[in-house]
């Protein structure tokens, strides 16, 4: 495994991170927990969580889980970069969400207590609160590292402008601000080259990474009957992509390299990328895709990639002319 600086921060991260949404209610307990090891013994180190995963399982099962398996054994918790995020409604309660200054302490002592540790490496927004100022933000963010419940704060899903906006307030409070974007970014969907990688490079935030296979579709191949890939969302974007895909797979045997690794591959050759996030269902899926840090794609290949799988083009240009 190879790791890259978490945006301008000093702080170490596997290329590939692990994602654990399906913990808990796809993934059996014990399952979680192989995947779990097998990802830290093949050199990940980020770890990737939030407080509103657990599906039919309920909000917070996938933390708690978590906190089962590091409690198992203390080594876990040196050896890994913990983060995991706040925003999603957590009960009926109307303050019970969003980036109040209230909820942000409150959803961080929760998320503490169902992981049973002290504290949280990487602390992520999960959404923009377009009611919450960001002065209030930073004020419950800056508290919770005062108190030692946090070291780094990130975003995820947020756009360019609110990245822009985030680390202007903070600096103006002297503040490190965000240190690192959680974005959605794949073959398939590039429209974060617009606006959001831009503003992570032009403020040092190192973007991480979710959906990097597009839900299963840049995966290709096998059968997983239980998965998002049988979805009707997934078949019909499948049928609408049903061309490039199979371009995709040309390329990809052309290579003698799995459709997963190759799209992660990318990846990691794209400007400003700390870590692909990666949410494998099975041991097997992990497998598949360990090896893709040391795939290195040629000129000629990313040129056939870009012929497959176009980009937006830069902002403004792509759009204004």
């Amino acid at each position: 495994m190879k790791y890259r600086r978490l945006g301008r921060s000093a702080l170490q991260v596997s290329e590939l991170g692990l994602g654990t949404m399906n913990f808990g209610p796809a993934t059996s307990e014990s399952d979680s927990f192989a995947i779990l090891n097998a990802a830290i013994e093949a050199g990940i180190n980020l770890i990737d969580t939030a407080d509103q995963y657990g599906g039919h399982l309920g909000v917070g099962a996938t933390e708690s889980l978590l906190g089962r398996w590091l409690a198992e054994d203390a080594s876990r918790r040196r050896r890994i970069v913990l983060a995991t995020k706040v925003h999603e409604p957590m009960s009926q309660d109307v303050n019970d969400r969003g980036l109040s200054a209230r909820h942000i302490q409150r959803a961080c002592d929760a998320s503490l207590r169902r992981l049973g540790v002290d504290h949280i490496d990487l602390y992520q927004m999960h959404h923009i609160d377009r009611s919450a100022p960001m002065e209030e933000i930073w004020q419950a963010m800056d508290r919770l590292i005062a108190q030692g419940k946090i070291t780094y704060v990130g975003s995820s899903n947020f756009p360019g402008w609110a990245i822009a906006r985030a680390n202007e307030t903070a600096a103006a409070r002297r503040g490190l601000g965000l240190v690192s974007e959680q974005s959605l970014y794949n073959l398939l969907e590039r429209r974060a080259e617009l606006e959001v990688i831009p503003a992570c490079e032009a403020y040092g935030v190192g973007l991480v990474i979710w959906s990097p296979l597009a839900g299963g579709l840049l995966a290709g191949g096998g059968s997983d009957p239980d998965g998002r890939r049988r979805s009707e969302r997934s078949v019909q974007a499948a049928a609408a992509h049903a061309e490039q895909l199979a371009a995709f797979g040309r390329l990809c045997d052309d290579l003698g390299q799995t459709r997963g690794a190759v799209a992660l591959a990318w990846l990691l050759q794209r400007p400003g990328v700390s870590s692909a996030i990666i949410g494998p269902r099975r041991r097997d899926q992990l497998d598949s895709v360990l090896h893709a840090p040391e795939l290195r794609l040629e000129a000629e290949t990313l040129a056939r990639l870009e012929h497959i799988f176009p980009g937006p083009g830069p902002a403004p240009e792509a759009y204004a002319w």
